[in-house]
């Protein structure tokens, strides 16, 4: 888009005139262009056309009222169609309203009761009177009472939600059969709205079909009224012929200004930061911007939204912001995605859409601001308060536990030297598990918030990993776990700490079995990687990589977002520190740590670390 310029006008201070409205002689003050009028109208009357204005005049009053006429009628024939359609929204948006009332009332009730649960799990002292419980459930079977509406009562699937809900509001009045039955009883409440949910879908689409049949109904009946005076307009038509001669004059310095005003915009819209598209109610894109088109090179004019132009991370974004029509300015959320087929090319979005009318058909302006350096900021912050949480806290914990939990090791070795009962050797097995457990606990928060400096070395990858496994014979030996190693046929050097990365494979094994059935084998694969960028490795350069596989139980969405959290743990007795230890050791080192994984089809943990040193400068 070209910046509309004029050279030969300049501003007063001698600036150069970017862009100057044109304005036309009507909106001219009378001081401007009001002689300039006079003059024209004298002419005119000059050449006899005066006399033809008493005909204009009548033809004009007649049209006027004609379409005084029309107008009348349109609107009560509009009226009358909007209270039709009106009537079976109201209808319809009761029903979803209530439906929408209905399930947060029942999301209420069942977190209150599941709070009791846990509470009573939990062995909590119980107040003698339930009364938030209680509120909801009152509150959930008032709305209950709509569902005896004589319209609803015929129809057998709003029936059997009331009849489910009830027994469920009778299941969480008693806690025990809470404990039995409420998952269940919730389950298929839950499952009947999500049936009425979709039937009301539906329902929606009947109305909307209906809707469009009564409007054009409307629409051919407002035609013929509209021919009827377009054809007494005809009568009046040669009188206004003047009257077009100029505002044919005047329509061409407007569409002048309308192109310096279009290409003024359009400049404007080049220059954002941020990628624009407009995408038309077919799912096409329309026009974009510079910004759009480097974040989607092989994209085109023309394209849907649902080609395949881009890495299927950015498909999915694109999609998913255009997957439903907006009515105001809407935040989408914020993506972070691969714009191209390298998956450490992640960068952040926060997508917005606007309504945007595209040949009078609802379309959206899609709006996608690169926020990727705001978002590594925050992630920064966030984790440099957490490791200063830490700190405070292992501090505290070494010196309140770490002394006393030495004593309490030796007074109990010394019991056990001190008695054969089976029963009494029993519990001081207990004991000493619990002190090891706190041990581990003592010792992992203190070198997670006391970060240890790197020790570089030359070393061979496949000679640290073997090493590892040394380490954690004793456990492969207990759960009879296989080991097999597609290791890189080729030494892979480079200058590493060969101590903590032992330490960062030892943990990912020792994970990899544990979630492993007994007997079932781990992966352990060596090679080298291709050029990568971003993702906390900051320069670009041949890595070399470790994959660790088991087939385990795998992890799902929630527990993925959460490994690397301090503390977090799916673990009976886990510290939750072990993956957030290895993610900052791999850090150190330049690398980065990524995982792949689904439930109950296993977990690929794989890491990787630059052949040269190139210690990271996170705190």
């Amino acid at each position: 888009m070209l910046e509309d310029r004029d050279k030969t006008e300049t501003h007063d201070e001698g600036g150069e005139v970017v862009y100057r409205r044109v304005v036309l002689p009507d909106e001219a003050p009378d001081g401007q262009n009001g002689g300039e009028r006079r003059r024209h109208g004298l002419r005119l009357g000059e050449k006899g056309i005066a006399p033809a204005l008493t005909p204009l005049v009548v033809g004009f009053a007649l049209l006027l009222v004609l379409i005084f006429l029309l107008g009348y009628l349109s609107r009560n024939k509009l009226e009358e169609a909007s209270r039709q359609i009106l009537y079976l929204e109201q209808g319809h948006a009761e029903k979803s309203t209530r439906l929408l009332e209905f399930r947060m009332a029942l999301t209420r009730l069942d977190n209150e009761a599941r709070i009791r649960e846990q509470a009573r799990a939990r062995g909590e002292l119980m107040p003698p009177f339930e009364i938030r419980l209680n509120t909801a459930r009152e509150e959930f079977r008032k709305l209950l009472l709509w569902l005896d509406n004589a319209e609803l009562a015929r129809q057998q699937k709003w029936r059997d939600l009331k009849r489910d809900a009830e027994e469920y509001a009778r299941v969480t009045e008693d806690s025990t059969r809470y404990s039995l039955e409420g998952f269940e009883k919730f389950r298929l409440v839950d499952s009947r709205l999500d049936d009425l949910q979709t039937e009301m879908k539906r329902e929606q689409e009947a109305i909307g079909r209906a809707s469009a049949e009564i409007q054009k109904s409307a629409e051919r009946t407002i035609r013929l009224w509209m021919l009827i005076a377009l054809l007494t307009g005809v009568v009046v038509a040669v009188g206004t012929i003047w009257e077009v001669q100029r505002r044919f004059r005047q329509m061409r310095e407007s569409m002048e200004e309308a192109r310096r005003e279009r290409a003024f915009s359009s400049q404007m819209l080049e220059g954002m930061v941020s990628a624009v598209a407009a995408i038309d109610v077919h799912d096409r894109i329309r026009s974009a911007n510079h910004t759009f088109f480097e974040i989607f090179p092989n994209a085109k004019i023309g394209d849907s939204v649902h080609d395949k132009f881009a890495s299927p991370a950015a498909m999915k974004m694109l999609e998913s912001a255009t997957a439903s029509r907006v009515v105001e300015a809407t935040y989408r959320g914020r993506w972070v995605c691969s714009i191209d087929d390298e998956q450490y090319n992640e960068r952040s979005f926060d997508v917005y859409s606007s309504p945007l009318t595209i040949d009078n058909e609802p379309g959206q302006i899609l709006t996608l601001v690169d926020v990727t350096d705001a978002a590594k900021a925050e992630e920064v912050a966030r984790r440099t308060e957490a490791l200063a949480a830490v700190g405070q806290a292992s501090a505290q914990v070494a010196h309140e536990i770490k002394n006393p939990l030495g004593s309490i090791r030796l007074g109990v070795s010394m019991l056990r030297d001190t008695t054969t009962d089976k029963e009494a050797l029993n519990t001081i097995d207990l004991v000493e598990r619990g002190i090891n457990h706190l041990n581990k606990l003592v010792v992992d928060v203190t070198q997670f918030s006391r970060r240890k400096p790197l020790e570089l070395i030359p070393a061979d990858l496949n000679q640290i990993v073997d090493a590892s496994l040394e380490l954690i014979a004793d456990k492969l030996r207990e759960r009879r776990t296989p080991i097999e190693k597609n290791y890189f046929q080729e030494k892979i050097e480079g200058e590493w700490d060969a101590d903590q990365l032992e330490q960062v494979f030892v943990n990912l094994i020792a994970n990899a079995i544990d979630a492993s059935r007994e007997g079932e084998p781990v992966t352990i694969s060596t090679g080298l990687a291709s050029e990568i960028g971003g993702n906390g490795v900051p320069s670009r350069g041949r890595l070399a990589r470790v994959q660790i596989t088991d087939t385990g139980t795998g992890m799902d969405e929630a527990t993925h977002a959460r490994i690397y959290e301090p503390f977090f743990s799916t673990k009976k007795r886990g510290t939750g520190l072990g993956l957030a230890i290895v993610k900052q050791i791999v850090e150190q080192h330049g690398g980065a740590i990524n995982v792949e994984s689904e439930p109950q089809k296993g977990t690929t943990f794989t890491i990787d670390l630059p052949l040269k040193s190139q210690p990271s400068v996170k705190s």
